[in-house]
């Protein structure tokens, strides 16, 4: 577990996900040209109430890569 923080909407929070997430969100900003605070604004804005921001951060990322996977088969 990689403890990071982070600044969303002007506020410092942390944020607890695996290292292999952390990397993964790396290459998933990098392949949008956005930072990375800027995705996980993204999916801070975007995650369903109720959902903690590393279980949304898990989510959004398995999604990112399973769009990407299916797209390839196109």
């Amino acid at each position: 577990m990689a403890k990071r923080s982070i600044t969303i909407a002007g506020h410092r929070t942390s944020v607890s996900i695996e290292a292999p997430f952390w990397q993964a969100l790396g290459e998933i900003a990098a392949a949008r040209a956005m930072s990375l605070a800027m995705v996980i604004a993204e999916i801070d804005r975007d995650r369903p109430q109720g959902i903690n921001l590393s279980s949304a951060i898990r989510l959004s990322v398995l999604a990112w890569f399973r769009e990407k996977e299916g797209g390839s088969e196109s």
